[in-house]
């Protein structure tokens, strides 16, 4: 059986990166990788954008014997953003069980603090022909989700330019 290093090309960055933060973030604030990374499709776009997973606060067990108590989830927010996850709070809390696979979490704490997002700044089309312009837009124009065909779009014009850099 061959080596995971032994294979050539690119791998996500998120992949080592995860095994990295994974295990600090679960010591340190209780709380996997998996859940920040996934945060707005658990909770849907409108509130995934405006509000972050903090940490899983985890009640003190005194034995080991001591019934299981689910964990508080904090999560940071700003301004009106704290109204909507107070409001819907058991959505919340359902949706992350539900993605953790367990009965995790029992309440939610709102922390009002930024939330910001990295900024990911998209370097500029390589230019191509009208003729493979249009080439690229037939092949992806039957792709109904806008923000897809884009993307793949994209992608196109970029392995066209790579082509023609060789």
């Amino acid at each position: 059986m061959k080596d995971d290093r032994s294979k050539k090309g690119f791998r996500p960055l998120a992949d080592p990166v995860a095994g990295i933060l994974d295990p600090v973030l679960r010591k340190r604030a209780g709380i996997t990788i998996e859940l920040v990374q996934a945060w707005e499709e658990v909770v849907g776009p409108a509130l995934g954008e405006q509000s972050r997973p903090l940490k899983l606060l985890w009640p003190r067990r005194a034995h080991e014997d001591d019934p299981f108590q689910p964990a508080t989830l904090v999560i940071a927010c700003q301004g009106f953003t704290a109204m909507r996850v107070q409001h819907e709070t058991g959505e919340i809390i359902s949706r992350v069980n539900a993605f953790l696979g367990f009965a995790a979490v029992g309440r939610v704490k709102i922390e009002q603090k930024p939330v910001s997002h990295p900024v990911v700044k998209r370097r500029s089309l390589p230019p191509v022909d009208a003729a493979t312009a249009d080439k690229i837009s037939r092949s992806v124009g039957l792709i109904e989700d806008e923000s897809l065909r884009e993307a793949l779009q994209r992608l196109g014009q970029s392995i066209h330019a790579e082509k023609i850099k060789r």
